[in-house]
């Protein structure tokens, strides 16, 4: 705040030359902002890993990959994505003092992005703590931790600038509930974490817009709590399959209106799998889903999103427009197999 009451120029009209309490206030919110940025960075930095993929000599081929991980429990259990594994069957972990330590996968979840990774043979590790990510708010400062562009133990800094975004997965799912910052990320940060001013990990760092500036996004710690529950009870991600190739297509205003639905979009089934539920249940290419288990489906991202682990092995109701008819279909979800990488996973 200036005081403009305490300096009058020559003339006798105030001046907005900021006084020695001005400067003091503004250091103080300086030093509030730097000792902020610097806790959380002393607290959680020495339990984010370097994640190092490929062999450790390397043939002209051969070529190994460059990520970010957090230790989560001080008995090795790492969160980083799935695209900085990958498939690779050679994976090392470098902590900030340099210690190199040989980890194994416990399970990927390319639909969000996230591998669990275990350190071979290590215990009692600097560990951080997943927070909950309901609680952030726009605005908020956040701490990004990573390796970029192989720099070791980078620290940035920024704000929430949106909650609730939706991005599209290396498998072609979208991952929901994704924070958007402004926290500088570059390639290697990829898996690193994204902290609160409290310390706690609030999501796991994950893609950057190519072309965008400073906008950068994080997988939110409750979906990184979710899938870590489920690869370590199942080594996978449980979640329920029909057996359908769709897309997003509208609905034409007077099949919607002679159907009595209020759909404009739909999901647009164009290849069923033989034997596989759908084709059980009758669905034909072409069918245009519209609800499912009482759910409103305007297109394939809300299909994909309603067949989660609790509909799997139940009878749902679903609605379909075949031909500009409104017809009502039971489908019955089954288990769908886990990634082609939890093969790989001893």
């Amino acid at each position: 705040m200036l005081d403009i009451t305490s300096n009058v120029w020559d003339d006798g009209q105030p001046s907005a030359r900021p006084t020695e309490a001005d400067a003091s206030d503004d250091q103080v919110l300086l030093d509030a902002y730097s000792n902020a940025v610097i806790g959380v960075t002393e607290r959680v930095g020495p339990a984010v890993v370097r994640v190092e993929t490929g062999p450790l000599v390397r043939t002209a081929r051969e070529r190994g990959g460059l990520g970010s991980g957090i230790v989560i429990s001080p008995d090795g259990l790492v969160l980083t994505n799935s695209h900085v594994v990958g498939t690779a069957k050679e994976i090392r972990l470098r902590d900030i003092e340099g210690v190199v330590t040989e980890a194994r996968v416990l399970g990927v979840d390319p639909d969000t992005d996230l591998a669990l990774l275990r350190a071979s043979g290590a215990r009692d590790l600097r560990y951080a703590s997943l927070g909950n990510s309901k609680s952030l708010r726009r605005g908020q400062l956040v701490v990004a931790i990573g390796n970029p562009l192989g720099f070791e133990s980078t620290v940035t800094a920024g704000v929430v600038s949106a909650l609730g975004r939706s991005i599209r997965s290396v498998s072609g799912r979208t991952i929901e509930d994704v924070i958007q910052t402004d926290a500088a990320l570059n390639p290697g940060n990829s898996g690193g974490p994204l902290v609160s001013s409290q310390s706690e990990v609030i999501g796991i760092n994950t893609a950057i817009i190519n072309g965008a500036q400073g906008i950068c996004f994080a997988v939110a710690s409750n979906t990184a709590q979710f899938v870590l529950a489920e690869i370590i009870r199942h080594g996978y991600v449980r979640r329920a399959y029909i057996g359908v190739a769709g897309q997003t297509a509208p609905v034409p205003r007077r099949q919607a209106v002679n159907a009595g639905v209020e759909n404009k979009m739909g999901a647009l089934l164009a290849q069923i799998e033989p034997d596989g539920p759908a084709a059980l249940a009758g669905l034909l290419p072409g069918d245009v889903v519209i609800k499912l288990d009482g759910i409103e489906i305007n297109g394939v991202d809300d299909l994909i999103r309603v067949l989660d682990r609790d509909r799997i092995g139940r009878t749902l109701a679903m609605d379909v427009l075949r031909l500009g008819r409104l017809r009502a279909i039971d489908i019955h979800p089954v288990e769908r197999k886990p990634a082609a990488r939890a093969a790989l996973v001893p």
